[in-house]
């Protein structure tokens, strides 16, 4: 009887021990992940803008020779330093001293036409005075003496215009600058107006940026322009605009457009990389949020908006970026809770333990990076 109690108490506690080995624990409550987050409130906000140029000179000439000719010296260099009237290159004179001779000989032979005249015309007159000679003889030697003063003023005029092409042999600086071009060598042959040299005046600098046709009416309004160079990002310059161009570029159908620098330097160097920053440009009624707020999935950006400490992704249309955030222009709503950093390591419904930034632009993708994942 004992032996048989045993094996029934035996089996009961054997039972027991199974049911509890397949009985689950109970699941442990969901971890709250911290993020960044803030509430965000619409307010009065500007994109900005930013074109992307080249520092040119105010005033740059393209110099070329009025005669032709071939090209015996170059006295320059590409980025001499030229003043006005200094000779940068000469062609052969060879030619043009041999019409300069030619038209002094002709100067000299209507000026002997013109002594020979006068001296007839006194001797006719002193005939005509004793009845030796005719009225009509000495009207045609003065007819003839007019005649022969103004082939002394042609052949004059000839030798001027000589004279000047025997001066544009040599090519002269217009101004004051620097050599940034040359299109001649010596020994080549160069045609009247050919584009030999280009020197870039000192003085005023200006940036040559070209517009998208969308952004022309912006760039036109914009009352405040800022300059930077690649080379000292921490300057900036104040630019008013000079010139736009009416018609956009057949080839890459954007507009040309000039920004004057005021105050320009040293520093401001021609061809340099420069940017031409409008910071009032895209002004609206907008959210603004740091860019580690914005995630993109297949294209659209998302924010995540917590609610009852739970995260949900809500597609934003963007207006625009700044140097130090992105600006929401629609669906988000004053008051909405949307997390400022941390927004890559979360997914739909996960809750989250949000801490508070003191402004919408929260803080900055490296704290994001420092969150518990």
């Amino acid at each position: 009887m004992n032996a048989t109690l045993l094996t029934t108490a035996a089996l009961l506690a054997l039972a027991a021990l199974a049911g509890g080995c397949g009985r689950k624990p109970p699941p442990a409550p969901a971890e709250l992940r911290p993020v960044r987050s803030t509430v965000v409130h619409t307010s009065d906000a500007a994109a900005g803008a930013t074109y992307a140029g080249q520092v040119m000179a105010r005033h740059e000439s393209k110099l070329g020779f009025q005669a032709s000719g071939k090209v015996v010296a170059r006295l320059v260099e590409v980025g001499s330093m030229v003043r006005r009237g200094q000779p940068l290159m000469r062609l052969d004179p060879a030619q043009e001293s041999l019409q300069l001779a030619s038209a002094n000989a002709q100067v000299d032979g209507a000026q002997s036409r013109v002594d020979e005249l006068r001296i007839d015309i006194a001797r006719t007159e002193q005939l005509l005075a004793r009845q030796f000679a005719s009225q009509a003889e000495l009207d045609r030697q003065r007819t003839a003496l007019a005649e022969a003063q103004s082939q002394l003023e042609s052949a004059r005029a000839q030798r001027e215009i000589r004279v000047n092409q025997r001066g544009y042999t040599e090519l002269r600086a217009d101004r004051d600058g620097v050599v940034t071009a040359l299109h001649a060598e010596a020994g080549q042959v160069v045609s009247p107006g050919q584009a030999v040299a280009v020197v870039a005046a000192n003085g005023e600098r200006e940036v040559l940026v070209s517009v998208p046709e969308s952004r022309v009416h912006e760039l036109r309004e914009a009352k405040v322009l800022q300059v930077s160079i690649w080379a000292r990002p921490d300057k900036r310059y104040a630019g008013v605009l000079r010139e736009l161009a009416p018609d956009a570029d057949s080839v890459t159908r954007t507009y040309s457009a000039r920004i004057t620098v005021k105050d320009a330097d040293a520093a401001l160097m021609l061809g340099m990389t420069a940017s031409v920053h409008a910071p009032e440009a895209g002004r609206a009624q907008a959210i603004r949020l740091p860019l580690a707020a914005v995630h993109n999935r297949d294209g659209q950006p998302l924010v995540w908006v917590v609610q009852d400490n739970q995260v949900s992704a809500r597609p934003v249309k963007l207006a625009g970026t700044s140097r130090d955030g992105v600006l929401v222009a629609s669906g988000l709503a004053d008051g909405d809770q949307v997390v400022t950093a941390g927004a890559h390591l979360l997914h739909e419904g996960q809750r989250v333990a949000p801490t508070h930034a003191n402004s919408a632009d929260g803080t900055s993708v490296a704290q994001a990076g420092k969150l518990k994942p």
